[in-house]
C-alpha cells in the first residue's frame, strides 16, 4: 500500500468514474448530509439497542434465576430499563425503512441505483438488533407481567394481614377487655354504647375484606394455574378470621340485649316490690267490710303480678346464664372464669334478692290478710254489740209503755211478776250479750293495736241503757209485790170466813190495806227517776188512771167489809 499522491482531475485514472461524485469529476449521486445523519442515527440506534439488550436481558434472566436473593438484587437494580424499548424499537424500524429505500437521480432519463455498501451492511445488523430486541422485549413484557401479578399478590397478601392482623390483635383485644353485663339498665345501656362504638370499627375493617374478597375472586377467575393455591389459601384465611370475629361480635350484642331485658324485668319487678311494699307498710283503718275486702282483692293482684313478673325473671335470667356459659368458647384463650363467675353470681344473687323480697310481701300479706279478717271480726262484734243496744233499749221501751199493767187480784199479779222476771232474764242475757261482744272488741282493738274507734261509745251507752232498765224494772217489781200484798189481803178480808172471825175482826189488817192501797196510788203517780235526772213513767196518763181506777173500787170493796163487820145490823136493815 503505497500513498500516491494525485490532483482531483486525475483520479479518474485510479477511480472509477461512477464511483466519484460530480465534485471529482465522476457521475456518482452523493448526498453528504443525508449519509451523515442516516450515519448517526445509525450509530445511536446500535449503541441505545446494545445498552438495552443487556438490560433486557439482565432483567429477564435475573427473573429467571432460582437464587431468590440474586433475583430481588437484579430487580431491585434493573426495575426498569434507562430508555424506553417501544421508542428504540421505533427507532429501528424507521432506520431500517430509511436504507431500505432505493434512490433515483432527478434526471428524466436517469438509471435506478443501490444503495451505497456501508448502507447495505448496516441493514443487516440493524435488523439482527431489532430481532433481538424484539425477542428480549417479549420477554421482558411476560416479566412484567408476571412482576404485576406478584405486586397484586403482594398488596393483596399484605391487606389480607392488616386484616387479619387488626381483628386478631387490637379487635379481639377490644371484645376480650368487654365481658361484663352491667348491674343496671344504664350500665347495660352504656356497655350497648360501647360494643357499638366496637362494631363501628369493626365495620370499617369488614368493609376491606369486602373489597379484598371481590378482588380475589376476580383474581381466581382470571388466575393462572399456579397462583390459585395461593389466593384460595388467602381467601380462606381472611373469611375465617371476619366470620369468627363477626360472631363474636353478634353473641356479645345478643348478650348485651338479652342483660338489658333482664335488667328492664328486674326493674320493673323491684318498682312492683315497692308499690306492694307501700301499700303493706302504710296502716290502713277501713271504713266497712266491704272496702276490707276491696284492699284484700287488690293485695292479691299486686301478690299475682309480682308471681307473674318474679316468673319472667327467672326466665330471663335463665337464656342469660345458658349464653354466659356459652360465652367461654370466644375467649381466644383467655380465661374468663373470673369474669363470667362475676356475671352469673350477680345475675343469681338479683333472682334471689328478688325472691326473699317477695316471699316478705308474701309474709306481710298474709299478717295483713289476718289482720283484715280481725277488722272484719271487729267490725262484725261492733255491729251486734250495737244491736245489742238497740234491743235492750226497745226492751226498756217496752217495759215502760206496755207492762203497765198490775192484775186483778193476786193470782194475775203473780202471774204478771212470774213474766216480769222472764222478761228481765231475756234483757240480763242480752246486756251479757252486748258486754261479751264489747270485750271481744276491746281484745281485737288490743291485737290490731287501734286505740279509738267509734265503737268507744257503745259500752257507756250499753251501760246507760242497762242502768235504766234496771231501775224501771225494780220500780215495776216493787209495784207488782205491793200490788200482790193488796190483792192478797183484800181477798182475805173480802172472802166470807166465818169460821176466823177474829181475823177479820182485825182492825189492824184494814188500815194496812188501806195504807198499801194508798201507798199503791201514790206510787202509781211517782216517775222513774234516771241518774240522769231525767223522768219517765210506765204507761200513759189514761193508763195509770184506769189502774188507780180499779186499786180503788177495791179499796171501797173493803172498806165495805169493814163496816158490815163493825155494824152488822145495818146488814141486816139492809138485807
Amino acid at each position: 500500500g503505497t500513498v500516491i499522491l494525485v490532483s482531483a482531475n486525475k483520479l479518474t485514472r485510479y477511480i472509477e468514474p461512477c464511483q466519484l461524485t460530480e465534485d471529482f469529476g465522476g457521475s456518482l449521486t452523493y448526498d453528504h448530509m443525508d449519509w451523515l445523519n442516516k450515519r448517526l442515527v445509525f450509530e445511536k440506534f446500535t449503541k441505545e439497542s446494545t445498552s438495552l439488550l443487556d438490560e433486557l436481558a439482565l432483567i429477564n434472566n435475573g427473573s429467571d434465576k432460582g437464587n431468590q436473593q440474586e433475583k430481588e438484587r437484579s430487580v431491585d437494580l434493573n426495575f426498569l430499563p434507562s430508555v424506553d424499548p417501544e421508542t428504540v424499537l421505533q427507532t429501528g424500524h424507521e432506520l431500517l425503512s430509511e436504507l431500505q429505500q432505493r434512490r433515483f437521480n432527478g434526471s428524466d432519463g436517469g438509471v435506478s441505483w443501490s444503495p451505497m455498501d456501508d448502507e447495505l451492511l448496516a441493514q443487516p445488523q440493524v435488523m439482527k438488533l431489532l430481532d433481538s430486541l424484539r425477542e428480549q422485549y417479549t420477554r421482558y413484557q411476560e416479566v412484567c407481567r408476571q412482576r404485576s401479578k406478584r405486586t397484586q399478590l403482594e398488596e393483596i397478601q399484605q391487606k389480607v394481614m392488616q386484616v387479619v392482623n387488626w381483628l386478631e390483635g387490637p379487635g379481639s383485644e377490644q371484645l376480650r377487655a368487654q365481658w361484663g353485663i352491667g348491674d343496671s339498665i344504664r350500665a347495660s345501656q352504656a356497655l350497648q354504647q360501647k360494643h357499638e362504638e366496637i362494631e363501628s370499627q369493626h365495620s370499617e375493617w369488614f368493609a376491606v375484606y369486602v373489597e379484598l374478597n371481590q378482588q380475589i375472586a376476580a383474581l381466581l377467575n382470571a388466575g393462572d394455574e399456579e397462583d390459585l393455591v395461593e389466593l384460595k389459601s388467602l381467601q380462606q384465611q381472611l373469611s375465617d378470621v371476619c366470620y369468627r370475629q363477626a360472631s363474636q361480635l353478634e353473641f356479645r350484642q345478643n348478650l348485651l340485649q338479652a342483660a338489658l331485658e333482664f335488667h328492664g324485668v328486674a326493674q320493673d319487678l323491684s318498682q312492683q316490690l315497692d308499690g306492694l311494699l307501700g301499700m303493706l307498710c302504710v296502716d290502713v283503718a277501713p271504713a266497712d267490710g266491704a272496702s276490707i275486702q276491696q284492699t284484700l282483692k287488690l293485695l292479691e293482684e299486686k301478690l299475682k303480678s309480682v308471681d307473674v313478673g318474679l316468673q319472667g325473671l327467672r326466665e330471663k335470667g335463665q337464656g342469660l346464664l345458658d349464653q354466659i356459659s356459652n360465652q367461654a368458647s370466644w375467649a381466644y384463650g383467655k380465661d374468663v372464669t373470673i369474669e363470667n363467675k362475676e356475671n352469673v353470681d350477680h345475675i343469681q344473687g338479683v333472682m334471689e334478692d328478688m325472691q326473699l323480697r317477695k316471699q316478705r310481701c308474701e309474709d306481710m300479706v298474709d299478717v295483713r290478710r289476718l289482720k283484715m279478717l280481725q277488722m272484719v271480726q271487729l267490725f262484725k262484734c261492733e255491729e251486734d254489740a250495737a244491736q245489742a243496744v238497740e234491743w235492750l233499749s226497745e226492751l226498756l221501751d217496752a217495759l215502760l209503755k206496755t207492762h203497765i199493767r198490775l192484775g186483778d187480784d193476786a193470782q194475775e199479779t203473780k202471774v204478771l211478776l212470774e213474766k216480769h222476771r222472764k222478761f228481765v232474764d231475756v234483757a240480763q242475757s242480752t246486756y251479757d250479750y252486748g258486754r261479751q261482744l264489747l270485750q271481744a272488741t276491746v281484745v281485737l282493738c288490743q291485737s290490731l293495736r287501734c286505740t279509738s274507734r267509734s265503737s268507744g261509745d257503745t259500752l257507756p251507752r250499753l251501760n246507760r241503757v242497762w242502768k235504766q232498765f234496771t231501775i224501771a224494772s225494780e220500780e215495776r217489781v216493787h209495784r207488782l209485790e205491793m200490788a200482790i200484798a193488796f190483792h192478797s189481803n183484800a181477798e182475805k178480808i173480802l172472802q166470807d170466813c166465818p169460821e176466823e172471825p177474829e181475823a177479820i175482826n182485825d182492825e189492824e189488817q184494814f188500815d194496812e190495806i188501806e195504807a198499801v192501797g194508798k201507798s199503791l196510788l201514790d206510787r202509781l203517780t211517782v216517775p222513774v227517776v234516771y241518774p240522769d235526772g231525767t223522768e219517765q213513767y210506765f204507761g200513759s196518763p189514761s193508763d195509770m188512771a184506769s189502774t188507780a181506777e180499779h186499786i180503788r173500787d177495791r179499796m171501797k170493796l173493803v172498806s165495805l167489809k169493814r163496816q158490815q163487820l163493825r155494824h152488822p145490823e145495818m146488814m141486816t136493815t139492809e138485807s
